[in-house]
């Protein structure tokens, strides 16, 4: 697993309680995959995801 104190610039998220998340709204993986929730063929935000998303253990 990849520190949380080495963000990439590259990708912005807002998504806190992921383990990939970095306080300074960043993601530190070096890629992430994104998919879809259902709709193959989506046309707007809520029909994406982001599917690197691990959640947070407390």
């Amino acid at each position: 697993m990849n520190s949380n104190t080495n963000p990439n610039h590259n990708i912005k998220c807002s998504v806190t309680n992921c383990a990939h998340h970095c306080a300074t709204n960043h993601c530190t993986l070096n890629e992430i995959k994104v998919g879809c929730c259902g709709d193959s063929n989506p046309k707007c935000c809520a029909s994406t995801e982001c599917a690197s998303f691990q959640l947070q253990s407390r």
